[in-house]
């Protein structure tokens, strides 16, 4: 993409980084009362029998994805424009979606300021390792990677994981407003199943909200993955890195069936959302096909994407994932490289 036109980018999808309050009401509409009223669905039919549930439960769950989309704007400050009314529905559908909002919020901000850049990873990321880290990691570390990167482990333990310990407990280093907030939530997750528990019966409840909660976090999960983890993604180190390089190419245009992609809240564009994320949900499309070369990221679609639970680690020199099948010729290649010869004055330097 040429730099003048990558450098306009973001100038160009200001026009569309504007709240519509009735779109967004419609979408609170068409999203919260079809969850509600599958979610009691699902508790009438156990009455029937379970292998109805279970297809109730699905749908529902992805209708929870589109919660939190909800949610997700409102971190960005893009669903209404009022900062106050954000917050509010952000807390709320953080509590039906079990990530408090203040941390998830500034995790997910942190993701937005550092995606692609080598040198500042750790944060609202998953776990990327360069193809020279990981050779030159001690085994436990390696293991682990292998674990984590596992597809069985991050789409299937995964979301037992997020929902039960990650979001559950405080980040390293957080401040006391989102301290308080992720206690806060914690309490009103506890409180809403105990209400529901004894008003429902507590084997009920599990039975609806668990295949729930594992299904939109599979969903969630595979998004997020997806949509960085592609074969020409944009990783560089921080000298080198360009936030809205990041955007455009380090992020992947997700081409959905048209139903999967209103569901999915549109994220899809998410080389559209990285590049502004003051944009809100509904205006990604128009966004993505209003301005042309947008519409040359990297597109992927259901079955090209399925080649991304392969990739591994990030090959620096060849500017690409690889999977673990790769490793030998990415290593065989290390060793042939030449090492960069220094000249006289940085020879003294470094041995000064």
């Amino acid at each position: 993409m040429d730099p003048m036109n990558i450098a306009e980018l973001k100038k160009h999808s200001a026009p569309f980084a504007r709240t519509n309050t009735a779109a967004s009401l419609r979408q609170l509409a068409n999203t919260l009362l079809p969850f509600l009223l599958l979610w009691a669905a699902a508790y009438a039919s156990l009455s029937i029998s379970y292998w109805l549930t279970i297809p109730i439960t699905v749908v529902a769950a992805s209708f929870l994805i589109r919660t939190f989309i909800i949610f997700h704007d409102c971190c960005h400050q893009s669903f209404f424009k009022s900062r106050k009314a954000n917050d509010w529905l952000g807390n709320i559908t953080g509590i039906l979606t079990h990530f408090p909002y203040e941390q998830w919020k500034n995790a997910h901000n942190i993701h937005h300021a550092t995606s692609g850049n080598l040198d500042k990873r750790g944060v609202g990321d998953m776990w990327v390792m360069t193809v020279e880290e990981y050779i030159a990691s001690p085994p436990r570390i390696k293991l682990a990677y292998r674990f984590y990167r596992n597809p069985f482990v991050f789409l299937v333990l995964g979301p037992l994981l997020v929902f039960l310990v990650t979001y559950r407990k405080n980040r390293p280093g957080a401040k006391r407003r989102e301290k308080l907030n992720t206690y806060m939530t914690n309490v009103a997750i506890v409180a809403l199943y105990a209400v529901l528990g004894e008003l429902l019966g507590w084997k009920s409840l599990l039975l609806v909200q668990t295949p729930i909660l594992w299904v939109a976090g599979m969903m969630g999960i595979w998004l997020f993955y997806v949509q960085h983890q592609f074969e020409d993604s944009y990783f560089e180190n921080d000298d080198d890195w360009s936030y809205v390089k990041a955007a455009v190419e380090g992020s992947s245009y997700y081409q959905l069936p048209r139903l999967l992609q209103w569901i999915t809240g549109n994220i899809g564009f998410h080389h559209v959302h990285h590049l502004n994320p003051k944009v809100p949900n509904y205006n990604l499309e128009k966004t993505h096909l209003a301005i042309p070369p947008l519409q040359k990221a990297a597109t992927i679609n259901i079955r090209t994407s399925l080649q991304s639970l392969r990739f591994r680690l990030w090959d620096e020199d060849a500017k690409t994932f690889i999977g673990f099948r790769e490793l030998s010729a990415a290593r065989r290649r290390l060793v042939v490289k030449p090492k960069p010869q220094l000249n006289e004055e940085a020879r003294i330097g470094r041995t000064g």
